[in-house]
Order: C-alpha cells, then sequence, then structure tokens
C-alpha cells in the first residue's frame, strides 16, 4: 500500500512559478514510475508529466517547456516545478504513483493561476 500527500499549491500570477511536491509513505520501494495529473473546472483529468524509476521524463505538450518534473527514489518523493504559469494551467494538481498493478492517488493541491 502507497500513500501519496501533495503539497504546495496556491494562487500566483500568470508568470509565476510554483514548485509541488509529493510525499509518499508505505511500501515505497515498491514504487515505480510516478508522475502528476491535473483537473480543471468541467474538465477530465489530464497527464501533466510522468518519469520512471530510471529518470526517462514525459510532458503534455501544453506544459512542455515549462514545467519540469523531478525524482528522489530514495525518498519515494516526486515534484514538479512549473514556471511561466498561465491561468489555463489552474486546476487541482493530483500525484499519482504505480504500485504493482495498482495506482494510488494523492488527494491533490489546488493551482490558481490569477491577477
Amino acid at each position: 500500500q502507497v500513500q501519496l500527500v501533495e503539497s504546495g499549491g496556491g494562487l500566483v500570477q500568470p508568470g509565476g512559478s510554483l514548485r509541488l511536491s509529493c510525499a509518499a509513505s508505505g511500501s515505497i520501494h515498491s514504487i515505480g514510475d510516478m508522475g502528476w495529473y491535473r483537473q480543471a473546472p468541467g474538465k477530465e483529468r489530464e497527464l501533466v508529466a510522468t518519469i520512471t524509476r530510471g529518470g526517462s521524463t514525459n510532458y503534455a505538450d501544453s506544459v512542455k517547456g515549462r514545467f519540469s518534473i523531478s525524482r528522489d527514489n530514495s525518498k519515494s518523493a516526486v515534484y514538479l516545478q512549473m514556471n511561466s504559469l498561465k491561468p489555463e494551467d489552474t486546476a487541482v494538481y493530483y500525484c499519482n504513483a504505480h504500485w504493482g498493478y495498482r495506482d494510488f492517488w494523492g488527494p491533490g493541491t489546488l493551482v490558481t493561476v490569477s491577477s
């Protein structure tokens, strides 16, 4: 079993930056790929970025060049550095982790980009 908790969300002006963190606990040595997803009001949850245990990354086209995902395997933590934020980035951001055949999700952290 894995538990995930996100932190770092908040209110930021357009063009600003935020760094999201996700702390994992439980059977952390069994965690495989991790990632960040987001869900805006009235929209489906969408992939933002993923990262393998080896550090290979994948980004949604909408965030590529602005966001950067990283992880610390020793701490089973994953991070999302968000730069040049836009109003359309406003969403609840969720941490995701693969564990065996299962996916685990954090409760989410709200990011609001507004002037």
